[in-house]
């Protein structure tokens, strides 16, 4: 007889964004600068991607490195 315990999707949401933000170490994101203006970047609710405080480009997270290549940033509105 088997037995499976009920998850819901609900409970497996806080998991994965705690893991997320987890895999770059505050660490590096305090020295992390965005390539063009240099201001700092800041990790998205997501853990997917780092945000430019100043010019508002987002460059992605992939496979927990973050990609800062200016051909790779998409520029979010404010």
């Amino acid at each position: 007889m088997h037995t499976f315990a009920h998850f819901s999707t609900h409970d497996a949401v806080p998991l994965v964004k705690a893991y997320n933000a987890a895999m770059i170490p505050q660490d590096l994101l305090d020295i992390l600068v965005c390539p063009v203006c240099k201001k700092r970047l800041q990790l998205k609710e997501t853990g997917e991607s780092l945000k430019c405080t100043e010019c508002r480009r987002v460059y992605p997270v992939r496979d927990n490195i973050p990609i800062l290549l200016v051909d790779e940033a998409v520029t979010e509105p404010s």
